[in-house]
């Protein structure tokens, strides 16, 4: 197994792929110290100031004199970001070869969306019904048979008591999970009395095929579990009409995200998930990238990869955006890493971006799409959200994510209302929580497979999971989601 990796020509430092003892020699240079998994080496002497160089890029300064073998991390460099600034658009489009799609067994509905699950979901409109809706599920567990995959309920304490864009957000977000294609049918659950009201819902969600979507206000009723049994019994008449028939990947949109982060992970998991993006865009098939705070500081990644110049504006207007919100807020724009982040070996937000947009690829980025929006653009796109893990995975699924890939150094349990396949950026992870882990990703440290070689058994895996192989998270029967939230609670 090989003890550091030195992963761009113009990096001063290298990277532990397993815990280094002192006195390790990598490259003429001997370690100084002990070198964690996944943490930093000086390759060369780096004076105050000077910058540290990983991926190609500056991931921060020297706060002191650094010599060749010194461990570099928070004690002796940090970040260089600030707020915003200006970007220049400098085109460098590089497309994947096409490639023919394999297929895989999912579910044709009548509007030709596709989907890789038929469950039926219960979509609370206000948090006071979660109790309900939960109940009902319980209850109605008989349902699941046939081709129906699941019943399932995704509470939340919104929809009453919010302004503004908040309360848009709410009402948009919850719509988009109705029009998920993954759900055969939906129960919208409301209470009667919130201010996300029926009338708002029912614009917000536009046409829809009463077949499909069925509504259930429990003020009106006399007993809210009978009629919503009666409503759900509607509802799996329905779904158990679909089956599964072969369907070309490039119908796929898969959601790609990264959560409880280490130093391996732009070196292993998200470059690997960054290799499928690049076969699935070269098939036909769609992706996206999330986590714009996780972009500060690796914007030379993408900004220059964008189609055209109007996307590309809105790129540079998402990411100043955020930017934005983080100043309107009195926060600063690099208050990240995480805790576990830096016990992984990451130092800077900068180091923590240029390992996110791995997941990215190569490809050029086709769209940029708001909060709550969907994906109509093949190729990569690029999504409103910020990286915490809930609420990212939320939106990656409300933008219409069939199933997302998470990649993780320290492991995470949850589950979006979208199949979640995690992927661990190292082995002993895997081995330690295979209740959580689909995929390791650890075998390209450990020098077992190449990038290219784990990207293509990804894509087997992919496959699987969507012709209806359970992902750990779904054994487990673990879904949520968290909305995002910016202004007053009346």
């Amino acid at each position: 197994m090989p003890d550091f990796i030195h992963i761009h020509p113009d990096d001063n430092v290298a990277v532990a792929l397993h815990a280094i003892p002192a006195g390790t020699v990598f490259s003429g240079v001997t370690a100084k110290a002990d070198i964690p998994q996944g943490h930093k080496m000086a390759l060369s002497s780096i004076s105050e100031g000077a910058q540290v160089v990983k991926y190609g890029f500056s991931i921060g300064h020297a706060t002191a004199p650094i010599a060749p073998g010194e461990w570099v991390h928070t004690h002796n460099m940090r970040t260089n970001l600030s707020g915003e600034i200006e970007y220049t658009y400098n085109p460098n489009l590089r497309f994947p070869k096409a490639a023919q799609p394999p297929v895989f067994q999912g579910f044709r509905r009548p509007d030709g969306k596709v989907g890789i699950r038929n469950e039926i979901w219960i979509i609370p409109t206000v948090g006071c019904v979660n109790d309900v809706a939960k109940a009902l599920v319980k209850q109605n567990q008989d349902l699941v048979q046939g081709s129906i995959d699941g019943l399932y309920t995704f509470p939340h304490p919104f929809g009453c008591s919010q302004t503004g864009a908040d309360h848009a957000q709410t009402r948009k977000l919850l719509a988009a999970l109705t029009r998920h294609p993954n759900a055969g049918a939906v129960l919208v659950l409301s209470l009667g009395c919130e201010n996300l009201t029926h009338e708002q819902f029912l614009q917000e969600l536009g046409p829809y095929d009463e077949r499909r979507v069925k509504f259930l206000t429990c003020q009106q009723v006399e007993d809210e579990f009978e009629a919503g049994r009666q409503l759900l019994e509607q509802c799996a008449a329905y779904a158990a009409s679909f089956s599964r028939e072969p369907i070309p990947a490039s119908e796929l949109v898969i959601g790609m995200k990264c959560g409880g982060s280490d130093g391996l992970s732009g070196i292993t998991a998200n470059p690997t998930v960054g290799r499928f993006s690049d076969m699935l865009v070269s098939m036909g098939g769609s992706t996206v990238l999330t986590e714009v705070p996780e972009m500060f500081g690796a914007e030379g990644f993408l900004m220059n990869r964008c189609i055209n110049e109007a996307v590309f504006h809105k790129a540079v207007d998402m990411i100043n955006g955020f930017k934005n919100y983080f100043l309107r807020h009195n926060e600063v724009v690099y208050e990240n890493p995480s805790p576990g982040n830096k016990a992984g070996g990451i130092t800077t937000l900068e180091d923590k971006s240029c390992g996110c947009v791995q997941k990215g690829g190569s490809a050029p980025i086709m769209d940029v799409i708001g909060y709550g929006d969907g994906v109509t653009t093949k190729g990569l796109n690029m999504l409103y959200g910020p990286g915490n893990d809930l609420v990212s995975s939320t939106a990656l699924t409300a933008a219409g994510a069939h199933m997302i890939l998470f990649t993780t150094g320290r492991g995470t349990p949850f589950g979006a209302p979208a199949p979640t396949m995690k992927i661990s950026t190292n082995t002993p992870l895997a081995q330690k929580k295979h209740g959580w882990i689909d995929f390791n990703a650890g075998v390209v440290a450990d020098g077992a497979r190449t990038l290219e070689e784990a990207a293509s058994d990804l894509m087997a895996l992919v496959l699987e999971v969507a012709s209806g192989r359970k992902t750990r998270t779904e054994e487990q029967g673990f879904r949520e989601i968290s909305i995002f939230k910016d202004g007053v609670v009346l």
